[in-house]
This record gives C-alpha cells, structure tokens and sequence, in this order.
C-alpha cells in the first residue's frame, strides 16, 4: 500500500501551532461550528515533544509526505505562522515536508520580492492565500503579482475556496467562480483550490474541470460527508471518480480532524483503484511539482 501524501496537516511544533491553538480572536466562530469534530486531544499528545514523535504517528497511519503552510496576515489580523518555522521543518525533514510560503498581497512589491526569497532560499514549493483571512477575492489584482511569480518560479498557489466561518471577514472571499478568471488570465499556473468550495461544490467543479491547471484539495472535510446525500459534498466522489480522477487531493486538515478516521475513511471511499492512488497521493505529487 502506498504512502499517503498529506496535503493539509500541521506539525506539531510551537512556532507553527501557537497563533491557531487556541483559536485567535478572529476564528473564533471556529470553536464552536468544529467543537464536534476537533479532537483537541491529538494535538496536545504532540505538542512540546520531540517532532519525530509525531513523525513516528505519521508513520502509524501510512502517511510519508505532508504539505505545511505558512500564513502571511500582517496587514488584516496581525497574524502570522512564519515562513522560517516550515523552512526549518524542510531543512530538517526534506524528504517528508513540502513547504507553501505565506505571503501577504496587501504588501505589494515586498511580498512578491519576500516570497521569492522563500522559494529559492528557503527550499518552498508553493504559495498559500488563505483568501478570507487576507479579505481579498482570488481575483483581485492585488494578487496578481504574486500569481505572476509563481508562473516564473513554476510552483503553485494554494486558495482557500469555501465557506469560511469568520465573522470578522466574508463568505464571498472564498468564492469560486473567482478562480476561473484567474485561471482564464495564468493558465500556466498550478491551483490548487481546498477546502472544496462548499456551499459552491459544482461551482468549483466546473472550474476544475474547465481548467487543466486547477485541482480540488479535499481538506479539513471528513471523507464520509463525500458518501453522505445531500451533504453538499457528493459530487466530488462522482466527478473525483470520473473525469476529475487525476484532479482530486487528499489533506487531512490535522488537527482539525483526528487523523487516524480521517485516514480510514479516505482509503475506504468507492474510488476505482487508479483514482484511489491518484486522490491519496499521485494529484498532490503532480500539482505541487508539475509533470
């Protein structure tokens, strides 16, 4: 069986955990739609210990590379989980951790010349926008800097593309259909788009399917609610399962979700066993490095 490639998880480490965990102020809202599903316990067996200790939980669950994101929200919340903290991560563990930068749009020539660095220096892969936390569209041109480099340096973006529950910023940040003139306008750049876009699942859809350069990251999503009727989320197990097979991601969004039912629950999905091994970790593979 291969290895699994999370494409959402955070390591354990103080530098990376301490600005989410407990939530800040402006995600509050979290705490209470995820109080059900958040296992707080999983995070707090980890954290303050030895990182190979937690790679050694990755291991348990078959788990080889993980995906780690930087967040750059200086401008609107004040906020930031460092570049320098994946970096150190990657410097440690480059065979395990993939690195996406944080960058903040509202920076402008500072970000892009920032976010450089963190490519070519620091030994990133990609770029993460978490869209409503930066109160910015996916199509707003003060972006567009950013996206441009990223065609330059061949590496991808990471959007947020969903509900958020913020009250301190919008729903319409996470829009979808914003990632279709994006896609229109770079499409040489690699985008991938997770959370799933719900309550705008076919939306989304539709702009992956329409786009050979755009995937969809299942992530911080249990894979049951795929299975579940009328969750919103079935059409991604039908399309995921179909024409979009070599465009679906898996991420773990540990430790919103716990991981080990998070896990079994994305091997046990209905896929055909060559969309299995493409969602579990081929489409990662593919997106975050090209090919």
């Amino acid at each position: 069986m291969a290895k699994i490639f999370d494409y959402s998880l955070t390591v354990p480490t103080e530098a990376l955990v301490a600005g989410y965990h407990p939530y800040p102020p402006h995600l509050a809202n979290y705490e209470r739609v995820y109080r059900n599903s958040t296992d707080h316990g999983e995070l707090s067996r980890f954290r303050g210990k030895p990182v190979e200790e937690f790679f050694s939980f990755l291991d348990a669950h078959d788990i080889g590379k993980v995906c780690v994101k930087a967040r750059d929200l200086a401008t609107t919340f004040n906020l930031t989980i460092p570049n320098e903290a994946v970096a150190e991560l990657i410097a440690d563990y480059p065979e395990r951790v993939v690195g996406f930068a944080g960058a903040d749009p509202h920076q402008g020539r500072k970000a892009v010349k920032n976010f450089e660095r963190c490519i070519k220096e620091l030994g990133m892969h990609g770029l993460n926008l978490q869209l409503y936390e930066l109160k910015l569209a996916a199509n707003d041109r003060a972006i567009y800097p950013l996206y441009e480099k990223c065609v330059e340096l061949d590496v991808p973006v990471n959007l947020h593309v969903s509900i958020n529950f913020s009250t301190k910023s919008l729903m319409r940040y996470g829009h979808p259909l914003a990632v279709d003139e994006v896609a229109v306008d770079f499409p040489d750049l690699r985008i991938i788009c997770g959370p799933p876009g719900w309550p705008w699942v076919q939306e989304l859809i539709g702009v992956a399917w329409r786009h050979p350069n755009v995937y969809i990251a299942i992530e911080s999503v249990r894979p049951n609610l795929l299975l579940k009727q009328n969750s919103g989320y079935e059409p991604l197990l039908t399309y995921g399962n179909s024409v979009l097979g070599d465009k679906i991601i898996f991420g773990s969004g540990w430790p919103l979700l716990p991981l080990g039912r998070t896990v079994v629950e994305a091997r046990a999905l209905p896929l055909k066993p060559e969309n299995a091994a493409r969602f579990l970790s081929e489409n990662a593979e593919r997106a975050v490095f090209g090919g």
